[in-house]
């Protein structure tokens, strides 16, 4: 299996950016065909942000961060990124990233195996 480690949260003004890691020990993210972002806000669902497979050729973006957010993935240092840019007070969550192993694309999160703890990202107005 493999252990998934968020950085790179904090507090940020309102248009402000922020770049998430998620780095990977154990089993490496090459074995995980798709990666992905999740939030969750207080008092609020966990809900799917993003998405990348293993080559990086598919992603997938919720639209609420479609054009404002970017994932990627280096499966060379087995991390995965978030960087968020023109961010709002509406994006304050704790991120997590997550592994998939199989090959389609899933936008819920009982579709990934590994977890991560999280990062809180806070956004002031």
């Amino acid at each position: 299996q493999v252990q998934l480690v968020e950085s790179g949260g904090g507090l940020v003004q309102a248009g402000g950016s922020l770049r998430l890691s998620c780095a990977a020990s154990g089993r490496t993210f090459s074995t995980y065909n798709f990666l992905g972002w999740f939030r969750q806000a207080p008092g609020k669902e966990r809900e799917f942000v993003t998405a990348i497979n293993w080559s990086g050729s598919v992603t997938r973006y919720a639209d609420s961060v479609k054009g404002r957010f970017t994932i990627s993935r280096d499966n060379a240092k087995n991390t995965l990124y978030l960087q968020m840019n023109s961010l709002k007070p509406e994006d304050t969550a704790v991120y997590y990233c997550a592994a998939r192993s199989s090959v389609s694309l899933a936008v819920t999160g009982a579709g990934y195996d590994y977890w991560g703890r999280g990062t809180q990202v806070t956004v002031s107005s």
